[in-house]
């Protein structure tokens, strides 16, 4: 089965309409400030088609902001809600969340397709075994062992040393 290909406009114009309309009435500051700054990245993913670092700092901004939303939504949603606004924000911010984990796959096709790998390097340096390009200190060239370690002729004076 092979995945559909959803643009990467789509996901961030989506997500920008939802964001909008779950921070019409209750979300503190923190929430819309949050999502609305990853979808900054994902205009720098738009803008940038072939990098691979703008895809996945949107990727990963968008794995934090489903772990900040379930907390906005579990601290500041109040026990009654007043209203019929409050309760379509609410709802809204709930769908923007619960959609999330699919744009999230989407964008990691996306991050594989611009040449990404399947490991994250975060920079640090890391250790192989690989030794094939390496030459062996116990084997010598039949070239370099003719007894005369410097490459001077036998016949040859020194020359004159400058100082």
């Amino acid at each position: 089965m092979e995945i559909p290909a959803i643009n990467l406009k789509a996901i961030v114009l989506v997500h920008w309409l939802l964001t909008v309309w779950g921070s019409m009435v209750w979300p503190p500051v923190a929430f819309t400030l949050a999502n609305l700054s990853v979808l900054a990245v994902g205009v720098w993913a738009i803008a940038q088609r072939d990098s691979v670092d703008a895809v996945i700092m949107f990727l990963i901004g968008m794995i934090l902001t489903i772990l900040t939303d379930i907390i906005h939504l579990g601290i500041f949603y109040p026990l009654f809600p007043t209203s019929n606004l409050f309760r379509f924000s609410t709802g809204m911010a709930i769908f923007n969340l619960l959609l999330k984990p699919v744009s999230c796959f989407f964008v990691y096709q996306m991050y594989r397709e611009r040449g990404g790998d399947y490991s994250i390097n975060f920079g640090f340096p890391s250790v192989s075994r690989n030794r094939d390009a390496y030459q062996s200190i116990d084997q010598q060239d039949d070239s370099s062992t003719s007894g005369n370690p410097f490459n001077q002729t036998p016949d040859s004076k020194p020359g004159v040393r400058t100082y």
